[in-house]
């Protein structure tokens, strides 16, 4: 199976300090590798019109469902997920991150999981930047998020 990300508003190469965020600049966001916080796939400058991303799954049928696994998917108590990391770049092109957000599969409505599987492509579509204009971080769920299953990206 296929999950393809598409994020919107983002929220620029450049954001400035708020109460609760010192502020950062040459901002970028990408995938990150499961265990691996430093490698991400295709990292996109926060001041893009758009972001897409699209990672190669397995899905195992369980018990419960499926299991998604592959190596975008992080596994960690609570659940499966995939990170989009929020970082800085420097002058080297070392990437330092500073925020996560959190796509969790148990926030995707079972019927919408199971025709993905049977569809083979799995789709997320949400907005980069949170209310306040800053980088989203934490846990996105519906209806920042929205989950399809499609016919391919």
């Amino acid at each position: 199976m296929q999950i393809h990300i598409e994020a919107t508003a983002l929220p620029g190469r450049t954001c400035g300090p708020d109460t609760d965020f010192p502020g950062y600049e040459n901002i970028h966001v990408g995938v990150q590798r499961k265990d691996r916080p430093g490698e991400l796939l295709a990292p996109h400058p926060g001041d893009a019109p758009s972001a897409a991303w699209t990672l190669d799954c397995v899905v195992t049928p369980t018990q419960d469902g499926v299991e998604v696994s592959g190596p975008y998917v992080q596994n960690r108590l609570g659940g499966r997920f995939v990170y989009l990391s929020w970082g800085t770049v420097d002058d080297s092109g070392l990437f330092s991150m500073f925020r996560r957000a959190k796509l969790m599969f148990s926030d995707i409505a079972p019927d919408v999981l199971a025709s993905a599987v049977r569809t083979g492509h799995l789709t997320a579509r949400l907005p980069l930047s949170d209310t306040k204009g800053q980088p989203l971080c934490g846990r996105v769920r519906p209806p920042v998020i929205e989950w399809s299953a499609t016919g391919g990206a």
